[in-house]
């Protein structure tokens, strides 16, 4: 049962549980894993004795299967294994579970690599790169499975995949035996041999390891370890027709690379028994290293108003409802780093939440502070207008003797309170103020609301960083529109000047010259779904598909932002964060920024 989401936690919280930091440290403390060697590569038990004394205090993996693109719960994966490496003189494996040939491509392994790459991390380290592939292994997975058929531990079956499922029994009945589980080994052997030298259809058999069909836990109810499947592999090619499934190929991975944590998400709780079976009989047979790896299992990531799943991601992707895998409503890694997440901000959000064995909500909110935290001293402001109206001070030639006249205004790109102590304040901002300028359509109100104290006819307001006015009126068109507001400049009130406190204006509202100004599009995203749990109790999570994720407006922004790169991140006073995008900025000389989060959590209220 999980719990409700949970709030984003406070200051002190920054170091969330993590129960396996204890675990790790008392390994450490005991010195479990001192007597392992490295021969510099993953291998068998004499390999790694022929090595040296294992540089790495510990080693953890990320073994992501490469079939999609990686989302915001691998993130946290990410995060984990190679952050508790780097944390305890260890090192972190990037190893590909390239086990099903027929859902994995180059083009998801690529996507992966990028990923762990721009999060932070590396599997550089300890003496070498540490960067494998699960089909780098068939041929010792294949002589593995014929020392455990030669051993007693494996059995060729030929019942009908229905026959099997049949016997396999439920949580309240015992499997029953497959006729042909007493074959003797030398008859496994030869039939095994059929199957890999493509003299078998596919499905016609598969290779059990031999445990009890009567356990009450049903994965070790003699679970199939390999499979006939004629496809072609992306890096082996066509040399096997037979392949290793999950279950038996990945704690062969860890200890052929001898890894010390296995970390896995809960649902591989229950294949624990399996893999330690599996360990303890191929080093009775000398093949492994001892000791072994060991699994742990921790809760996966439960993230509100998100899917993870990759099937439902890929009709999301397929249907059209997003532009793509990067699209910036994704919880895809791309998705965020196109919406302009920081590595920085993803793993200040993997530390925040902790670890746990208890699954429970995380609220998307958690996400975004951490993201505004991280950005809050990093990202340079700006103005822009997102709804423009055009603003004239009538009065403007008469003050200055032109109405083509235009003075020049500055602000600091970042606030006092964002520049750390030492360090060198960036450049102020440089932008020019006329006759017109640019201001928000809600900045004017011909008749205001109580409480208003922006623009209304004879109230006094200042522009940032420019001059204080005085609202006169508007014009409209025929229906009644706003298509202009009017106003009086009053000299000697420029920011930054001695005079500029003479007048007391009740507000500051930001605007973008007319003569300087930037066209730009700028896309403001939202949450994809308008449910916190889209797709939970069998929900339909199209029926839950935000129909407000994206607008689209043409804006007005401050000069400064003709600097802007794809990527290049900024505070937009009083809207939020945003980022110049990826893909699209800068094609055709078009400025496109994408909304990252507000300026504070509004979702809901």
């Amino acid at each position: 049962m999980t719990t409700p989401a949970s709030p984003a936690p406070t200051e002190g919280d920054a170091k969330a549980s993590n129960f396996l930091r204890q675990i790790i440290e008392t390994d450490l403390a005991k010195g479990t894993y001192t007597s392992r060697h490295w021969a510099g590569s993953p291998g068998d038990a004499a390999h790694q004795a022929a090595g040296q004394p294992d540089p790495a205090k510990i080693r953890t993996r990320f073994p992501p299967e490469p079939n999609g693109y990686l989302h915001v719960g691998h993130a946290k994966s990410i995060c984990l294994n190679f952050g508790l490496a780097r944390d305890y003189g260890g090192v972190c494996h990037l190893r590909f579970d390239d086990t099903n040939p027929e859902k994995e491509d180059t083009e998801y392994v690529d996507s992966i690599i990028d990923a762990v790459k721009w999060l932070g991390y590396s599997w550089e380290g300890k003496g070498g790169s540490h960067l494998y592939q699960a089909s780098d292994y068939f041929d010792f997975m294949y002589r593995a499975a014929e020392s455990l058929i030669e051993r007693g531990h494996a059995y060729v079956d030929e019942q009908s995949a229905e026959d099997m499922r049949a016997n396999r029994g439920d949580f309240n009945t015992p499997g029953k035996n497959s006729p042909f589980r007493e074959r003797t080994p030398a008859e496994n052997l030869a039939r095994f041999r059929e199957m890999r030298d493509g003299k078998l259809p596919d499905g016609a058999a598969v290779l059990r390891a031999k445990i009890d069909m009567a356990s009450p836990n049903i994965n070790l109810r003699d679970p199939a370890i390999y499979r006939i499947r004629r496809a072609t592999h992306h890096n082996t090619g066509d040399k096997w027709c037979i392949y290793p499934m999950y279950t038996y190929a990945h704690p062969i991975e860890d200890a052929l690379e001898q890894i010390t944590h296995s970390l896995c998400t809960l649902e591989f709780e229950d294949q624990r028994p399996f893999y330690d079976w599996l360990l303890e009989r191929l080093n009775e047979a000398g093949l492994l290293a001892s000791p072994p790896p060991r699994q742990y299992e921790f809760a996966r990531l439960n993230l509100t108003y998100v899917i993870t799943s990759k099937r439902k991601l890929a009709q999301l992707v397929n249907d059209k409802r997003v532009s793509g895998w990067d699209d910036p409503r994704m919880p895809t890694i791309v998705g965020l780093r196109r919406r302009g997440y920081t590595p920085e901000a993803i793993q200040l959000f993997a530390e925040r939440i902790g670890v746990t064995k208890s699954d429970s909500w995380i609220d998307y909110s958690v996400l975004e502070g951490c993201l505004r935290e991280d950005l809050e001293h990093k990202a340079h402001r700006a103005m822009a207008v997102l709804d423009p109206v055009k603003l004239v001070m009538t009065n403007w030639g008469e003050v200055f003797g032109s109405d083509d006249h235009l003075e020049t205004c500055t602000q600091p790109a970042l606030p006092h309170s964002a520049i750390a102590e030492g360090e060198t304040p960036p450049p102020d901002r440089v932008f020019m103020i006329g006759k017109a300028v640019w201001i928000e359509r809600e900045d004017f109100e011909e008749v205001p609301p109580k409480g208003y104290k922006r623009l209304f006819p004879g109230n006094v307001v200042r522009l940032k960083g420019g001059y204080v006015i005085e609202c006169t009126g508007c014009a409209k068109d025929a229906d009644g529109r706003v298509t202009e507001v009017h106003a009086k400049v009053i000299p000697g009130t420029k920011s930054g000047t001695p005079g500029a406190d003479s007048v007391k204006a009740k507000a500051a509202i930001t605007w973008v010259g007319v003569a300087d100004g930037i066209p730009a599009e700028v896309r403001l995203y939202d949450r994809l779904f308008s449910d916190p749990h889209p797709d939970a109790g069998g929900k339909d999570f199209l029926s839950a598909l935000n129909p407000d994720s994206l607008k689209v407006v043409q804006a007005w922004v401050e000069p400064s932002l003709a600097a802007a790169r794809p990527d290049d991140k900024f505070q937009f006073e009083r809207h939020g964060y945003f980022v110049a995008d990826r893909v699209d900025h800068g094609v055709g000389g078009k400025a496109v920024f994408n909304r990252v989060t507000g300026l504070k959590d509004s979702w809901g209220k």
